[in-house]
């Protein structure tokens, strides 16, 4: 698959952006996992006109990351143009376009997800977006529409192409859904099977397994994949994709010693970058508790270790994580 002139190779797996999450540590990781394209944390338009130095920081690309895209959000086309041009500066791969983030506080407000409302705001917004970035392709995420009764997404994705974007993801569910019931892909695939469209077509939602990934390329024909939420505490999930689409085979799981090796080094990495151990730790604790989900008997060692105040605290509880488990 091409986006313009960057060749991801045959049947792409892509780290979605998300807030928190896919920050510079995680993505080294998931980059080692086999991500063929990763995302920066979705960054304010408002916030990168205005200079905040906390947004400003989350458009830093390391050189061994990349092909490395990043998205921004906002509600008006001046401040996103804006942006658009400013995040053009830090090279990026990609530029995306954030017209799916489900979330209250951003979709509340008429941006992310919420231009899902004003069909054409967005493709004005993406047009000159377009004419305004000089030499990087930009990109959209989108969802399948607002509720139930406004799934125009084949609409929009064509319009959308009409206006110069480079490639679409489209997440199988409505904002109305935010992240619950199932992601529909029959949607994803009228999208990327409507004769007009030309432009590379990559799907997201629930893509949790090896097999779930290989029959969503297969059923829907799409150009590539992207897996979000199923990455936290877990970023090994590319290489299991990845494998199994070249081989057909199932990797087996890594031992409790190596999870355990893997949730260390994530966490030095992320001191590394923070510099700081308190937040290097509140930034960590989701992976860790996501990561070792549905251990017997689990509780009380899960809440010491996500109330540990200390790094070498955390690896006490992981250590012991490692030696009680051993067997599974």
């Amino acid at each position: 698959m091409k986006i313009k002139e960057l060749d991801l190779g045959p049947q792409p797996v892509l780290l979605a952006p998300m807030e928190d999450v896919t920050d510079i540590p995680f993505r080294n990781l998931c980059k080692h996992y086999g991500a063929d394209l990763m995302y920066t944390e979705f960054v304010s338009a408002d916030a990168i006109v205005r200079d905040v130095s906390s947004s400003m920081k989350k458009l830093t690309i390391m050189p061994q990351e990349r092909p490395v895209g990043i998205q921004i959000y906002g509600k008006e086309i001046e401040p996103m143009v804006e942006a658009a041009k400013r995040v053009e500066e830090a090279e990026p791969d990609i530029i995306d376009i954030n017209f799916g983030c489900p979330v209250k506080k951003i979709a509340g407000k008429g941006a992310g997800a919420g231009m899902l409302r004003d069909i054409p705001k967005m493709v004005r917004m993406t047009a000159e977006i377009v004419k305004a970035v000089k030499h990087t392709p930009v990109t959209v995420k989108t969802r399948l529409g607002w509720d139930e009764e406004t799934k125009f997404v084949v609409d929009t994705a064509e319009r959308l192409q009409d206006v110069g974007i480079s490639a679409i993801t489209i997440h199988g569910r409505t904002r109305a859904q935010m992240y619950t019931g199932e992601a529909d892909w029959t949607l994803i695939g009228a999208v990327k099977n409507n004769p007009r469209m030309h432009i590379p077509v990559i799907g997201n939602g629930d893509i949790c397994t090896a097999e779930r990934a290989r029959q969503c390329f297969d059923r829907y024909g799409v150009d590539a994949i992207m897996i979000g939420r199923a990455s936290i505490g877990r970023p090994w999930i590319f290489e299991e994709v990845k494998h199994y689409l070249s081989t057909g085979e199932i990797l087996s799981q890594p031992s409790m010693a190596e999870h355990v090796r893997r949730i260390k080094q994530q966490l030095s990495d992320t001191l590394d970058w923070i510099h700081d151990e308190r937040k290097a730790i509140l930034h960590i604790r989701r992976h860790m508790a996501v990561s070792f989900k549905g251990l017997p008997d689990f509780r009380d060692l899960k809440i010491r270790m996500l109330q540990a105040p200390t790094i070498n605290e955390v690896n006490i509880c992981l250590d012991e994580i490692a030696e009680r488990y051993a067997e599974l």
